[in-house]
């Protein structure tokens, strides 16, 4: 399970835990300093040990711990997981992901840049065919359409699908012409809600409350509105705006069948 983006989800999530082991990555943090509330995610009384860091080889060490525990794969218990059915009816976050659950293929490589729109697909995939997550670190906006286009070089025989909120799409939408010149297998799942929704949640939660209009109008994207239909396709790549969950299914299904880049606009 993913740790919150927020920090409250974060502390509640890793309540409890005297022993927290760090692979290749660093004790956790929140993504800005909030007023009255800790940077630090670790508990109160929670010791920290450093299995490997950046240099170690991180899958070995573990291997290794895991024979010092003697915790055998066979002895492992998961809560077994089960892929949605194919949704129907309105398309909103939650048809989104059950779609994305259903049809994620074997070996995809998945880009997060959702979210607010986002938050219900790592439930959703928990029992897709075995992929690998690349989500934000630090707070970052924009990473999302260049990491997919990055995943899709590197390993071409793999299909790659990003999850893109709107806002961030803005920052680096250049990176679908570079899909469509390379023409890579990136299938993105754009959520077009008309608002930098994170950075409206953010300012309240640095104490700003919901600022006066010149801060509500900068992070509103619908004067005028972003039409993606036509700038992916101005982009060279195929794209689509689905109006029911049916529809969306059929179109993530086709994109990810056929070679190239494609856009998938969903409405939120």
């Amino acid at each position: 399970e993913p740790l919150g983006y927020f920090s409250e989800v974060a502390v509640a999530q890793l309540q409890g835990i005297r022993h927290l082991v760090i692979v290749d990555t660093k004790p956790p943090v929140s993504f800005f300093a909030y007023p009255g509330k800790p940077s630090s995610l670790v508990p109160d009384g929670c010791e920290v040990h450093v299995l490997a860091a950046d240099a170690d080889d991180a899958p070995l060490a573990l291997e290794h711990l895991a024979d010092a525990l003697g915790a055998g794969a066979d002895d492992a218990v998961l809560v077994p997981a089960a892929r949605p059915e194919r949704p129907g009816g309105a398309l909103d976050a939650v048809s989104a992901a059950a779609a994305v659950g259903a049809l994620l293929p074997d070996g995809a490589i998945v880009v997060d840049e959702a979210l607010t729109s986002g938050i219900f697909t790592p439930g959703a995939t928990a029992g897709a065919p075995r992929h690998d997550w690349l989500t934000l670190t630090g707070g970052a906006i924009g990473q999302g359409l260049p990491s997919a286009t990055g995943a899709a070089v590197a390993c071409s025989d793999r299909p790659v699908l990003c999850l893109q909120a709107d806002g961030s799409a803005m920052y680096t939408l250049q990176s679908l012409w570079t899909q469509a010149r390379e023409r890579l297998d990136v299938t993105t799942v754009l959520y077009d809600n008309r608002s930098y929704a994170i950075l409206n949640i953010e300012l309240g939660r640095v104490g700003a409350g919901a600022g006066g209009p010149r801060a509500q109008s900068l992070l509103d994207l619908s004067n005028p509105a972003l039409d993606w239909v036509a700038l992916a396709q101005g982009m060279g790549v195929d794209a689509t705006r689905p109006d029911s969950a049916e529809e969306f299914t059929d179109a993530l299904e086709r994109s990810l069948r056929e070679p190239g880049p494609h856009v998938i606009v969903v409405t939120i």
